[in-house]
């Protein structure tokens, strides 16, 4: 069993979060606030460090005035601390949702849509056997019935009997494939984070295992 008293302190917190399973107790919730404490006293400084020094405070010094204006919205967010003035605040966070989406919208349709469709249309040569392996080909074949199915399902203009109700319910089950696909992913990601817990017990603070 390990010596080193900050093995302990972090066999102590893991056991809080642990706690949560039973159910909400003071435990828990110490160790979530002071997760969130360290956090947060850990990254003011990286923040002031990285962001504040080399591009506000430097800046000013070079006569750069304009950075003034970014600078007072900035602190228009903190005014959301005051019930009198946090209307405020609206001003900063207008802007920065117009910003992010005015980014953010064409790199998703670059990479959701427009990539999306170049990957789903099948040319000559990704069906011809002789440039193109056979696993490949059924792969691509795949993918366009689940995109065009898929996408049949998603049409509400139309009633989803018939014809375009059988083809309806294949998109159905690529849909229900992507979903289950992706849950599995986040399931197994949690579960490798519970298995690093769970060495860090056995091997780090137990030494029942190598």
């Amino acid at each position: 069993m390990s010596h080193d008293p900050w093995i302990w302190i972090a066999v102590f917190f893991t056991f809080c979060i642990f706690s949560f399973l039973y159910k909400d107790n003071p435990f828990y919730r110490f160790a979530e606030h002071l997760l969130i404490g360290v956090a947060l006293g850990y990254q003011l400084p990286i923040f002031w460090k990285n962001v504040v020094g080399p591009k506000v405070i430097l800046p000013l010094q070079n006569h750069e005035y304009w950075l003034i204006i970014p600078l007072c919205l900035g602190f228009l967010w903190l005014a959301r601390l005051i019930p009198k003035y946090a209307w405020l605040s609206r001003w900063p966070m207008a802007f920065s949702l117009g910003t992010g989406a005015g980014i953010a919208i064409p790199l998703s349709l670059q990479a959701s849509v427009f990539r999306q469709m170049q990957g789903t249309m099948l040319t000559k040569a990704m069906l011809s056997p002789s440039i193109t392996p056979v696993i490949h080909i059924i792969g691509n074949i795949v993918m366009f019935v689940g995109v065009i199915t898929t996408l049949i399902y998603f049409y509400f203009s139309v009633k989803h009997v018939g014809a375009v109700g059988k083809v309806a319910r294949v998109g159905i089950w690529y849909i229900m494939l992507a979903f289950g696909a992706t849950f599995g992913y986040t399931v197994m990601a949690r579960v490798s984070l519970l298995i690093g817990r769970f060495q860090f017990l056995l091997h780090d603070w137990l030494g029942v295992i190598d």
